[in-house]
């Protein structure tokens, strides 16, 4: 089982409202490009603020296709984190949470998943690309959601993130390029 994980600092940010942005899903097609779609399908709120339920339904651009998947999202507003488990998709295994803390005047986001594509075979081509994609989309769409953002402990994370960010600018400008995949690409 291989696993990604990135921690995005919110400058300025209340940790509340650093995960009510987080924990809107539906938004992230807007915030990158290899982000097809996410739809919301059910969602069952917690006691008083508690833990919630939400089922998700993502599709994101991987390699010369598209991944897709359905999800069970836990979210607990009072502890400011989401854990999710795949339902149904093309990952054999697919889990992982998010998280929102504190730090001085700003939020740290942390967000970790690990997954298994079931493919023993191509796991050597397939896990790699695929841990790079989700810290660099991650990387990107989280960093879209506030004013100031910044990945935090990976100078190579932040250079694909900036490069990402440019060339979604450049599809939102009217660039007809397909998306290639890269490594800032799924």
């Amino acid at each position: 089982m291989r696993s990604a994980q990135v921690t995005i600092r919110a400058v300025a940010v209340a940790p509340g409202d650093a995960f009510d942005r987080v924990k809107d899903f539906a938004s992230y097609p807007e915030l990158s490009p290899v982000v097809r779609s996410v739809t919301v399908t059910r969602a069952t709120p917690g006691p008083s603020g508690g833990a919630g339920e939400e089922h998700s339904d993502w599709e994101v651009y991987f390699r010369n296709g598209i991944l897709r998947w359905s999800e069970t999202d836990t979210i607990d507003r009072a502890g400011l984190t989401i854990a999710f488990t795949q339902t149904d998709g093309d990952f054999a295994e697919f889990t992982g949470t998010w998280r929102v803390r504190a730090d001085g005047e700003d939020s740290l986001i942390d967000f970790f998943t690990e997954f298994d594509f079931g493919i023993p075979s191509l796991a050597g081509i397939l896990d790699p690309v695929a841990e790079r994609v989700f810290r660099e989309t991650i990387g990107l769409v989280v960093t879209s959601l506030f004013a100031k953002a910044e990945v935090v402990g990976d100078e190579a994370l932040v250079r694909a993130v900036e490069l990402a960010r440019e060339r979604a600018a450049e599809l939102r400008t009217g660039d007809d390029a397909p998306i290639a995949v890269t490594a800032g690409a799924v």
